[in-house]
């Protein structure tokens, strides 16, 4: 798991020949403008996903790790509280994993937790559990999966 600004983004490009595109696509002028909906960047390696939700509580949310997909969890505006635990220890399913969907779901607690501000960004390999969308707020976002 990485957490770092977006300004910060360079850093990380040598690390997926995805990632290049990836932050490419987060440094548009008009990002905060793009509807909500799914983005193509490269076919079926990398697109970007724009949502607009309001934040949950740790309660009603679950653990999930991806295996086909890394993600790069960008936040316009808002503070996203992300939860995170490596994979390897997550002990408790809560479903099979999904084929279709690139999704397992486990009710295991969060090792850590991390304040993903506006303009930041987090990095997910498919070693990193993560809990998204907890917040009391609305949460702006973009998710770019990036094919491992």
């Amino acid at each position: 798991m990485i957490l770092d600004i977006i300004e910060n983004s360079e850093r990380y490009i040598s690390l997926h020949k995805g990632f290049k595109k990836a932050f490419e696509f987060l440094k548009r002028t008009d990002l905060k403008d793009l509807p909500i909906g799914t983005y193509e960047i490269d076919s079926n390696l990398i697109y970007a996903m724009v949502s607009i939700e309001q934040g949950r509580v740790k309660e009603d949310a679950k653990l999930e790790t991806h295996e086909r997909y890394i993600d790069i969890q960008f936040v316009i505006n808002g503070t996203d509280n992300m939860g995170w635990k490596t994979k390897k220890l997550c002990k408790h399913a809560d479903s099979d994993y999904s084929q279709t969907n690139d999704v397992q779901f486990f009710k295991d607690e969060p090792s850590s937790w991390v304040a993903t501000e506006s303009g930041s960004f987090a990095i997910f390999f498919p070693e990193d559990a993560h809990m998204p969308l907890i917040s009391e707020k609305e949460i702006h976002k973009v998710v770019i999966k990036v094919k491992v």
